[in-house]
């Protein structure tokens, strides 16, 4: 009986631990293929995702000194680029700066505070946007006055910097191919650059938001075709604008135009300028979460199915979704610190936030939902540091202007990179 009962104990335990081996092995040989995950490129082993998806294009653009006379001298405060095509890039900066050959020793700061030097190891060197002496014109930030001499820049033109090449055009290898140096001195602080895709004759447009007007140009520069605006003049009517930012279309060419640093509006236009509506209000920073009232009215994108309209009420960390008549849909809340510059709408109707403070790119659906994100700050190739505005041409190429890294950054998609995790290419749907 005691043999019996022991015998039936060997065989329980037998089960139990075959069971247990059984189901570990299952499980190991029903483990997710090597690769699963986020990785921008499946199956890579390592990695960072530093650039996401994206490889850094080398020597492009090219050095400023590519340019007769200006040795000793590099790219501003890059505010905005454009592609047209992979051969002709729109860059849009403020001035010119001068170079720096190597990082300087740090040195301490006894004056400003305890235990402080400069610079900061493993942070940029200089910030070509903000400072007295950076890029001009100086009252650059929301609420600054343009008019108001004490907020104006303190430089010394031709030594701390140049009001020169402010628009250039970029081919694919990075050289400078055009300069609209005749329209130097037009633009004030221009601010973004686009084309409109539903435009055949792809006039080029520039938001200047110390001018308070956007200029409507031909596409060769040679002619500037419109000013809608009051040049110069703050308002918040049908013909003035308080600081405008940045604009976007619909199919009919309707525009939208965010207005802006100082305006607290998002102001319609009809295909030929006419104005036709607006709306928005001054809201309580930092988070106002009421409908419509804005604190920093900055990027703007608009879908070409819905006619929806998102903005990025940048001062709230929120996003505001209206319709094409300023009706309010919903807002999506961001996270703090963020601060959103530009917003984007590819063809494949995904909609990408750039983040000026966390240094990051950011894929959502049309609905809010997080879908992917990448980036770090810093001034190698590749960091980012204060992105103020992106482009894509027709094979995928990432373009990113960084007004404090100074400079415009040229980002190939990696080989075998995951096609969802790239920026979606724009329409063109006026263009041959």
């Amino acid at each position: 009986m005691r043999r019996a009962a022991v015998t039936m104990l060997s065989i329980a335990m037998g089960i139990v631990i075959g069971f247990v081996f059984a189901t570990r092995q299952a499980t190991v040989e029903g483990k997710p293929a090597p690769g699963a995950g986020f990785a921008a490129v499946p199956g890579e082993k390592g990695g960072w995702d530093l650039t996401g998806p994206y490889d850094v294009a080398k020597d492009w653009p090219k050095p400023l000194s590519q340019l007769p006379g200006h040795d000793g001298w590099t790219w501003g405060a890059v505010e905005s680029v454009f592609a047209e095509s992979p051969n002709r890039v729109l860059v849009l900066q403020r001035g010119e700066l001068p170079l720096y050959e190597r990082r300087p020793q740090a040195v301490a700061l006894p004056e400003v505070g305890p235990s402080l030097s400069f610079p900061v190891g493993e942070v940029p060197i200089r910030n070509a946007s903000q400072g007295a002496v950076a890029s001009p014109p100086g009252a650059g930030g929301p609420g600054a006055d343009p008019t108001d001499p004490a907020q104006a820049w303190k430089g010394r033109m031709g030594i701390d910097a140049r009001w020169e090449h402010c628009l250039v055009v970029i081919d694919a290898q990075g050289n400078i191919t055009e300069s609209w140096t005749q329209w130097d001195s037009l633009f004030k602080r221009p601010h973004a650059i686009y084309e409109n895709p539903y435009d055949p004759e792809k006039h080029v447009w520039v938001v200047d938001d110390h001018n308070m007007a956007i200029f409507e140009f031909t596409n060769d520069g040679k002619q500037l075709v419109k000013t809608i605006g009051t040049k110069g003049v703050a308002g918040a009517d049908e013909t003035h604008f308080n600081r405008p930012t940045f604009l976007t279309w619909l199919p009919d060419s309707t525009m939208f135009v965010a207005d802006g640093y100082n305006g607290t509006r998002v102001v319609k236009f009809d295909k030929d300028g006419k104005y036709l509506t607006a709306w928005g209000q001054k809201g309580m920073p930092p988070n106002d979460t009421r409908p419509g009232y804005f604190n920093v009215v900055h990027g703007i994108a608009a879908d070409p199915i819905t006619h929806r309209v998102y903005v990025s009420d940048r001062g709230n960390r929120r996003l505001q979704v209206f319709d094409e008549n300023g009706k309010f849909i919903e807002q999506w809340p961001f996270a703090t610190p963020s601060s959103v510059n530009f917003l984007y709408i590819s063809a494949d109707r995904h909609l990408w936030a750039f983040d000026d403070t966390t240094s990051k790119v950011v894929e959502y659906d049309l609905d809010g939902h997080l879908l992917y994100a990448w980036g770090t700050l810093g001034d190698f190739p590749g960091g980012l540091f204060n992105m103020h505005g992106m482009s894509v041409d027709q094979e995928g190429n990432l373009y990113v202007a960084e007004v404090a890294n100074g400079r415009a950054q040229k980002l190939t998609p990696r080989p075998g990179a995951n096609p969802a995790f790239l920026v979606g290419k724009p329409v063109y749907a006026a263009w041959k």
